[in-house]
């Protein structure tokens, strides 16, 4: 009996809609996704990086992103390939059209920071705690040093860390600037299909 029903929630529905079981996953994997995006973007970041010193926040964030991003990557991945068979191309709605193209964007994103940005940023991050830590550095917390910035007369006086600084931070941005992409096409597939409710 379990079995059966199990069969009937997977099954498509006449009409072409899923069944219940693939909305509820469908919904289950988008909410998680940006969850765990909202929460990583903009609050366990700025907490970690206000009450841990300076190479142990890097340490932190080196662990935890390439989970982050290889299960944001998955999320996209999953929610992808539950709409597809769903929707003849030739007849999709200006609204499915959308969010296919959305859970797409955040499916790519999602693999260029995980394949390619996250690890180049960490491999910077290390190469510039090294020199760092040659200078004493690296063991403060942000925001609570006083005196003189030692970062910044590091810069002038080595260029090889300022130009390892810029790369570093190059990848950072490319990196946020993905994780934003992300968290937005996602915001804006949960957005319509909470529009889409009949009632709550």
């Amino acid at each position: 009996m379990l079995r059966s029903g199990f069969l009937l929630a997977c099954k498509m529905e006449e009409g072409g809609n899923p069944g219940s079981l693939t909305k509820v996953v469908h919904l289950l994997v988008l909410s998680w996704a940006w969850g765990m995006q909202m929460w990583v973007t903009f609050i366990s970041g700025f907490l970690l990086y206000r009450g841990l010193p300076r190479h142990t926040f890097g340490l932190v964030q080196s662990k935890l992103f390439p989970f982050y991003f290889h299960i944001s990557m998955g999320c996209a991945f999953i929610n992808f390939c539950i709409l597809v068979p769903q929707h003849t191309w030739a007849q999709l709605t200006f609204w499915e059209a959308s969010k296919l193209c959305l859970l797409f964007l955040s499916l790519m994103l999602a693999t260029i920071n995980a394949c390619w940005l996250e690890p180049r940023t960490t491999a910077a991050m290390w190469a510039l705690q090294t020199m760092e830590k040659k200078q004493g550095l690296g063991g403060e917390v942000p925001g609570h040093h006083q005196g003189p910035d030692l970062y910044r007369h590091l810069r002038e006086q080595d260029p090889k860390y300022s130009a390892l600084r810029q790369i570093f931070f190059r990848y950072h941005g490319l990196s946020s600037i993905c994780n934003l992409g992300c968290l937005l096409s996602n915001g804006l597939c949960l957005a319509g299909l909470a529009l889409g409710l009949r009632s709550l």
